[in-house]
């Protein structure tokens, strides 16, 4: 008994057709039909469908982890004021690898475990109630790099690591973004410009980004940040090698991180 709805999850331009049909015959009393997409081009049909129909309803839905101001709101919320700067960064490092909910839950138990005690909230403190394997993408690893957030890049890296990264693809990924970053910042009409003839395209908040961190950086900090990608990448692959791979890996995006934030 109750209402009934179609779901149509991560639809394309492939299911215009049906849908536009099943829009075109519906009739009050049917099922409700609820139709999920990634990023639609405006130029989409699906998307165009939509919002040039006069019964369907559009909802743009973005993923943006929480910010400062609302984690400091978590934190006033769990009794926890006044967070000092570096276990602040930790924390909005984490609400990059973690989902909302999951980083309420977590401040509520730190905020637990700081129960009765009035020192300043530290990383040690947020490190005795994270979980240990909390999943990271390398993106949220070197997006940490590239805006210079030092103070996240090594528990972001140890998360990712702990879902069985490799050192290699690591520093082959984030030699393909510093790549990314020197072709925007070294172009003529600057790194807008830059990023409008990238391929494949740059779309929304993450062409935002990149397009910050390419101008943060500027074209000869890049070179010289590429230079030490290139070196690391020789030392990982040296049958010569002494350090651990992934020691080496660590120690170049510190750097990296650090590099940037030389202004």
């Amino acid at each position: 008994p109750g209402p009934r709805a179609v779901l149509v999850e991560d639809a394309t331009d492939t299911a215009h057709a049906a849908v536009q049909a099943a829009l075109e015959d519906w009739r009050d009393g049917d099922a409700q039909i609820v139709v999920t997409a990634g990023a639609l081009k405006p130029t989409s049909k699906l998307r165009k469908l939509f919002e040039g129909h006069k019964a369907a309803l559009v909802a743009a839905i973005y993923d943006d982890p929480p910010g400062r101001d609302e984690i400091e709101r978590m934190l006033a919320e769990a009794g926890l004021r006044d967070a000092p700067r570096e276990p602040m960064e930790m924390l909005l490092g984490l609400s990059r690898a973690m989902g909302p909910g999951d980083l309420r839950q977590l401040i509520e138990k730190i905020g637990l475990y700081k129960l009765g005690d009035g020192t300043p909230l530290s990383l040690a403190d947020i490190d005795a109630c994270a979980p240990a394997t909390t999943d990271a993408d390398l993106d949220q690893v070197l997006d940490a790099v590239a805006e210079a957030r030092e103070a996240e890049v090594g528990p972001l890296l140890a998360r990712y690591q702990a879902q069985g990264a490799n050192p290699v693809t690591i520093c082959i990924m984030a030699g393909r973004h510093f790549r990314l970053l020197h072709r925007l910042a070294s172009d003529p009409g600057g790194a807008a410009a830059g990023a409008g003839r990238v391929r494949p395209p740059l779309f929304g908040p993450r062409r935002d980004r990149v397009v910050r961190q390419a101008q943060a950086w500027g074209m000869h900090r890049l070179e010289e940040a590429m230079g030490l990608i290139l070196d690391t990448d020789l030392a990982l692959r040296s049958a010569r090698q002494t350090a651990p791979q992934m020691a080496l890996t660590e120690r170049l995006l510190l750097r990296l991180a650090h590099m940037g934030m030389r202004k």
